[in-house]
């Protein structure tokens, strides 16, 4: 598994588009990938603390669709790890 490469999704990113992860924190690597369910799966080194989990999934979430991240906003699961981000205009 690995970061995808730069907007390797881009045919995903489409204002109001919604985005529900499954984020492992304080893993060994960074990585982005589907399951054959559909379900994505965030794997991120940054630790759930202060935020910096989510600032590093929405960095690489952002980075997958080709978009600027501040067009990504967090709208369900601030301090867990079933995540909903919507991309914005």
């Amino acid at each position: 598994m690995s970061r995808p490469a730069k907007a390797a999704w881009s045919d995903r990113a489409r204002p109001g588009a919604s985005f529900a992860l499954h984020v492992t924190p304080r893993a060994r690597q960074t990585s982005l990938v589907e399951s054959a369910e559909g379900t994505l799966k965030a794997s991120v080194t940054a630790p759930p603390e202060d935020g910096k989990a989510n600032a590093a999934v929405a960095e690489l979430l952002a980075h997958a669709l080709g978009v600027a991240k501040t067009r990504l906003t967090l709208i369900q699961g601030a301090t867990s790890r079933h995540k909903v981000f919507v991309l914005t205009d």
